[in-house]
């Protein structure tokens, strides 16, 4: 670690400078010799470095989401010209030319604040050797020497030897308790940065290898950040746990005001802005207009989420306008009438059993059988109607003799009709 910290030692010099230009602001507040002065230096250089890194976190994103968005027609080119690899890798770069992507932008903030972590790696190991370096002349090296955040020194590591530690005035368990903490918080802050990215911002429509390498990433970081921090003096991590927490606040921020299109948080944006709308009946904000005017411009290329969105806002009367802005729009408001419409006037979903019966009897049958129905039922009628009335023909008060019960031969059982006057 210190061969390479040593070949970024031509930036030690304005690193140091800075810090102890920070150092007399806090100085004069907190005590020149306190931990309080030299760690909030050291985290105010991180909040310096990572303000001017904003232009390169920004082409970061880009280049993030269009490698998510061409990673079908990559895996594409792989598969045709899964032989040529030379082919392959001309398509590649051609893609890459096409949509103004740079493959290696993802890792720009990375690599240039990497220069001033060995710088200050290089700073804060001189101290701990108390050596001059950069514009630390001897006062300032004693006073930092003797800063302690928490009892462990800014020059200590969690693998110093009891010896080196007491030289710098502290115990050898209170340098590992506080450097044990801090690079759990480390591992945890970069490990929470890493699933947020894949939980909430990513397109789950597209299922890619892309995904998978970010989601190894996810657990791979964490572990050689465990493994490199215990060579790393406390000041150094108190540098890398604050720029571990600037990015997870920075990509929080980024996820909820501009999400990636097809993503988890880009559902719960548009809900936000959607209850926006119906509150104020306007889009309020720079960033939300943006918004709107994506998918306004975007037509049929939106997906389900945009256009949930849409149609949301249909249901409002209301229409997205290329300008960003939300107009009222009779089209919008018979649309979404029509749709509810259609829905309640669609025919209620038979059951099987009565799909079946309708399949083994067909039109005719069932008005044959219908009409058959009906005359039973009509003829079933009468007969209950006639029976009353036989029952009444009969003269009350006369007992059935035996010979009337027994029918003669020819004769019908039961009342006899009388016969008309004519016959007789």
């Amino acid at each position: 670690m210190d061969t390479i910290a040593s070949l970024f030692s031509f930036i030690t010099w304005p690193v140091s400078w800075v810090i102890v230009q920070f150092h007399k602001l806090y100085g004069a507040i907190f005590g020149p010799d306190t931990g309080w002065a030299w760690g909030l230096s050291i985290v105010s250089l991180v909040v310096l470095i990572r303000i001017c890194l904003i232009p390169l976190f920004v082409k970061q994103i880009k280049s993030t989401r269009n490698m998510q968005v061409l990673q079908p027609k990559m895996k594409a080119i792989q598969e045709r010209y899964k032989s040529d690899k030379q082919r392959q890798s001309e398509e590649m770069m051609k893609l890459y030319k096409e949509t103004g992507t740079n493959p290696l932008s993802s890792c720009l903030p990375i690599i240039a604040q990497s220069p001033f972590f060995f710088a200050l790696y290089h700073v804060l190991s001189a101290i701990a050797s108390n050596k001059k370096i950069g514009v630390i002349d001897q006062s300032l090296l004693d006073s930092a020497r003797q800063a302690h955040i928490f009892g462990a020194p800014l020059a200590a590591k969690f693998m110093d030897s009891a010896d080196k530690v007491e030289a710098l005035g502290a115990s050898l368990v209170d340098v590992r308790v506080v450097t044990a903490v801090m690079i759990v918080m480390m591992s945890a802050s970069q490990f929470f940065t890493q699933r947020q990215l894949m939980t909430k911002n990513v397109d789950l429509t597209v299922k890619t290898p892309y995904m998978q390498q970010q989601k190894m990433l996810m657990y791979i970081f964490p572990l050689i950040f465990a493994v490199m921090g215990i060579n790393f003096p406390v000041g150094v991590l108190v540098y890398w746990l604050t720029t571990n927490v600037w990015t997870m606040g920075q990509q929080m921020y980024v996820i909820n005001q501009n999400p990636t299109p097809g993503s988890k948080a880009q559902e719960q944006y548009l809900g936000r802005l959607l209850k926006s709308v119906t509150a104020h009946g306007e889009v309020r904000g720079r960033t939300r207009r943006n918004t709107v005017k994506r998918i306004a411009v975007k037509g049929p290329d939106r997906n389900d989420i945009e256009r949930k969105f849409v149609t949301g806002l249909a249901k409002l009367g209301l229409a997205p306008q290329e300008d960003g802005s939300v107009a009222k729009s009779e089209t919008a408001v018979a649309e979404a009438e029509g749709g509810t419409a259609q829905r309640r006037q669609q025919p209620k979903r038979q059951t099987k059993a009565k799909r079946q019966t309708a399949a083994s009897h067909p039109a005719g049958a069932k008005d044959a059988d219908s009409s058959e129905s009906e005359s039973d039922s009509e003829s079933k009628t009468s007969l209950q109607k006639s029976a009353p009335q036989d029952d009444k023909s009969k003269p009350a008060g006369k007992p059935a003799s035996g010979s009337s019960r027994q029918a003669k031969s020819g004769q019908r059982k039961g009342p006899q009709r009388p016969k008309h006057p004519s016959k007789k």
